[in-house]
């Protein structure tokens, strides 16, 4: 691939709204799909906001009617908002176009981040994004001193957090020594060029997540750098740690011959 240009769109008191995001995304694709722009990622964060992306289902977004925006990226619906890395790399991708080698190479940055940071983050096979691994179900701690046959979320498909109590909300995972995920990824890619990308958790409230079934996931929670870190990592910090490790991964990219 080219060389990879970073744009900031605005941080913490200039959080930028989503939807001037997503069109100020349309722009750069349009002239990155021309030739009229290198690739280019930008990087910001939002004011809170609920997105939903096309296999979101409905008894996945909040039970109170608060408002989601529907985008037309991959995945489910997730929470933006502010000590949260969004980034949103528009790339032209080598030939033959393969999206989930796309998604493998945003997860390879990330997880190079968090390591920078000290901290083992790991993939989940059939769930894309970052991890932190939780215990195996069968030494995790019981909550309420009941024993785990009887969690709902060992038996129920349907189990839905929100109803249960907040021992059992996605933000609470780290507690329950459940998987937790650190970062999201939901892209789309149209003519070659890629759009929407990553959400890393860095110092957020993560009790945003608990409105939600987030990323249509049950029976996993969310957590954030600060939290498994035991210490704050701010948005600004992560900044330049993302921006290397972006680099290095996709300008490594190999663009292929067209398949004839």
């Amino acid at each position: 691939m080219s060389e990879l240009r970073f744009v900031h769109l605005g941080f913490g008191a200039d959080a930028v709204e989503y939807q001037e995001a997503w069109q100020e995304q349309r722009r750069v694709h349009a002239a990155r799909f021309a030739d009229e722009a290198p690739d280019t990622c930008l990087l910001l964060e939002h004011p809170p906001v609920y997105t939903a992306g096309r296999r979101t289902a409905d008894d996945e977004r909040p039970l109170d009617g608060t408002p989601v925006v529907d985008v037309d990226r991959g995945g489910k619906i997730t929470w933006h908002g502010p000590g949260q890395l969004v980034g949103y790399p528009i790339l032209k991708l080598p030939r033959p176009v393969d999206v989930v080698a796309h998604v493998r190479r945003l997860e390879e940055a990330l997880l190079l981040t968090c390591a920078e940071f000290g901290l083992e983050a790991t993939r989940v096979e059939g769930r894309s994004g970052v991890w932190v691994l939780g215990d195996p179900v069968e030494e995790r701690r019981a909550l309420g001193g009941l024993n785990l046959d009887f969690d709902p979320r060992v038996a129920d498909e349907e189990f839905d957090p929100r109803l249960n109590g907040p021992e059992y909300a996605p933000s609470n995972a780290g507690q329950r020594r459940e998987d937790r995920k650190l970062a999201q990824i939901g892209v789309r890619v149209a003519k070659g060029v890629t759009m929407h990308g990553f959400s890393l958790n860095c110092n957020p409230d993560t009790t945003w997540f608990d409105r939600i079934v987030p990323c249509g996931i049950r029976d996993a929670g969310v957590t954030s750098l600060s939290e498994e870190l035991g210490r704050d990592i701010s948005v600004a910090e992560v900044v330049p740690v993302i921006e290397k490790h972006l680099r290095t991964v996709m300008e490594s990219a190999v663009p292929l011959p067209r398949a004839v």
